[in-house]
C-alpha cells in the first residue's frame, strides 16, 4: 500500500474521522496519513483507540514515535497523557491499551534509521 508515499512531492490532507480504517485489533482504527507498506509499514498516522481498547504486544522494528492528542495512552512503560511526546527506541516491544476514555494519537512508525556517521 502506498499513500503520499513520493517524498519529493508537497502533500496536504484534512483529517476526516468518519474515514478512519479499522486495524486488525477491534476497536483501534487508523487515519493514514502516509504509508509505505502493510500491516508493517513506513508510516504517519493518525490512531483511535476506543474506550476499554488494546493492541497486542508488537516490535518497533524502525522504531516508534508519537504524540498523544487526546485521553490517555498506557503501555508497560507509563502512562501518557494528551500532550505526551512518547519516542520507543528500533526494537522496542509493548502492549498498549486504553481505559474508559479511549485515546488518540498521531503516530510515525519506521522512520529511525542506526546513525552510521557523526555530524
Amino acid at each position: 500500500m502506498k499513500i503520499n508515499a513520493n517524498f519529493k512531492s508537497f502533500a496536504a490532507l484534512n483529517f476526516d474521522a468518519s474515514k478512519y480504517i479499522a486495524s486488525p485489533s477491534y476497536g483501534v482504527n487508523r487515519f493514514m496519513l502516509d504509508r509505505i507498506g502493510n500491516e508493517k509499514a513506513r508510516a504517519t498516522t493518525i490512531v483511535e483507540y476506543q474506550p476499554k481498547s488494546s493492541f497486542p504486544e508488537h516490535e518497533h522494528i524502525g522504531g516508534e514515535e508519537f504524540l498523544v492528542l487526546s485521553g490517555t495512552f498506557k503501555d508497560q512503560f507509563g502512562e501518557f497523557s494528551a500532550g505526551t511526546y512518547v519516542r520507543n527506541p528500533i526494537g522496542s516491544k509493548h502492549s498498549p491499551w486504553v481505559d474508559e476514555d479511549g485515546c488518540v494519537i498521531m503516530v510515525k512508525l519506521l522512520q529511525m534509521a542506526e546513525i552510521r556517521r557523526v555530524f
